[in-house]
């Protein structure tokens, strides 16, 4: 059975260039085996990221996450079981939402400023269909 899950969380401190890229490392280094594939945005502040993968992959790999200690207030926007993928291409990919257009946000969000935690799981997935429809989602398939 594969579901789909999106989540958000703000950072404990502003995320560096290095812990990005260690989350990109690890991903790529172990989602591929256990069927996982999503995208993962990003910003001084805040992370959002969908995943999408076996029920139990998807699970087990969200609880590890929860206990993450580089963010806090983890919150749960969206989780469905799904016919197929949306984010098939990605082992994991990323998007710098410090650098979406004020613009783009205001179409998925009431304000210009992102605030995943104040937007419905539907926003927030339309506001990743749009980072991906941009060229915005980079990283290794």
């Amino acid at each position: 059975m594969l579901v789909r899950l999106l989540y958000a969380s703000r950072a404990i401190a502003s995320p560096q260039p290095d812990t990005i890229h260690d989350i990109m490392c690890q991903s790529h280094a172990h989602n591929p085996a256990q069927g996982i594939t999503g995208i993962l945005c990003h910003s001084e502040q805040v992370y959002m990221q969908v995943l999408e993968g076996g029920r139990e992959a998807i699970n087990a790999l969200y609880a590890k996450i929860v206990r993450d200690p580089r963010h806090t207030d983890v919150v749960l926007l969206h989780y469905e079981e799904i016919n197929e993928r949306r984010y098939a291409g990605w082992t994991m990919g990323k998007a710098n939402l410090a650098r979406i257009n004020p613009s783009t946000l205001l179409r998925f969000s009431d304000l210009p400023g992102l605030n995943p935690h104040a937007m419905s799981g539907k926003n927030s997935l339309a506001l990743i269909d749009e980072l991906m429809a941009s060229a915005s989602v980079v990283g290794h398939p």
